[in-house]
């Protein structure tokens, strides 16, 4: 039973199925604070316990795949889902059980955020894993939202240009079978330009680099962002640069907090008194 079908709630919905934060900047955190700063109710199947923070991540703590399966289960038998973002899946057996509940459940405004490397280093996914989300998840993908790193070992050589980023989200349509692809641009020189690719066309959409280290959590929080506007019922390549729009003025409010990379402001748009 899909999100669609539980239009009778005011309130659109999104699931986030990801792994937890215990720094509060990316992962369920940052997902669920996104869904809740654009005005969806957020809902969460959690894939993993990371102990982390602003520098790093020490330790990682997976959920068995089928308690993953009944969160998932769960949620979309009472609640709904009118869209879902996928983040850390952390192994093959976690990736193939997802997979399945969105097969399951016909979630098919799904996007998925393919991480595999923390901003501290810390890898996310195993290596053994790649080939389940490439062949198991990437095929039932609205969107899938790939910095230049994964994309790169999505398609097994390096992505460093932007003819090489046109060239990748191409590849992640038409060879691994998302229905369409934005490959980010942030980690290239200059202010930040993404590819969006829907089968047919290629736009760029370009964005403005903003200087900070308070960078945690950008790619969860751009992939959940997008999954909320597609959940409002905006058109996907709208959903997409509201999005970017979001996540800019998230990084342009960032407060430092902690030591290392602190996370972006997601609710830079209702916090505008110290003394709330």
């Amino acid at each position: 039973m899909s999100g669609r079908e539980h239009s009778r709630w005011a309130l659109p919905t999104a699931l986030t199925i990801a792994g937890s934060d215990s720094g509060g900047g990316a992962g369920i955190q940052a997902d669920l604070k996104t869904f809740s700063a654009l005005g969806v109710y957020g809902m969460s199947a959690l894939t993993a316990i990371t102990a982390q923070n602003t520098l790093g991540v020490t330790a990682v703590h997976e959920i068995p795949p089928e308690i993953v399966g009944a969160q998932i289960d769960a949620v979309v038998s009472d609640i709904g889902v009118d869209a879902v973002k996928t983040g850390m899946l952390s192994s093959a057996a976690i990736i193939e059980t997802v997979a399945e509940r969105v097969r399951r459940h016909d979630l098919q405004v799904l996007v998925v955020d393919p991480v595999m490397i923390a901003k501290s280093g810390a890898r996310l996914l195993r290596e053994d894993a790649i080939t389940a989300l490439r062949t198991q998840l990437l095929p039932l993908a609205l969107v899938v939202t790939p910095n230049l790193y994964e994309a790169s070992e999505l398609l097994g050589r390096p992505i460093r240009s932007l003819e090489e980023m046109r060239r990748a989200a191409r590849e992640i349509v038409h060879e691994l079978g998302a229905r369409t692809a934005v490959v980010k641009g942030g980690h290239l020189d200059g202010d930040p330009i993404d590819v969006f690719y829907d089968g047919q066309d290629t736009h760029e959409i370009p964005g403005t680099r903003v200087q900070t280290q308070n960078t945690h959590g950008t790619g969860c929080t751009f992939a959940s962002a997008i999954a909320a506007y597609l959940a409002r019922g905006y058109p996907l390549l709208d959903a997409i640069a509201r999005a970017k729009r979001y996540l800019t003025e998230a990084l342009c409010h960032a407060v430092p907090i902690g030591h290392g990379h602190g996370p972006v402001h997601h609710f830079y748009r209702l916090w505008q008194t110290p003394d709330l």
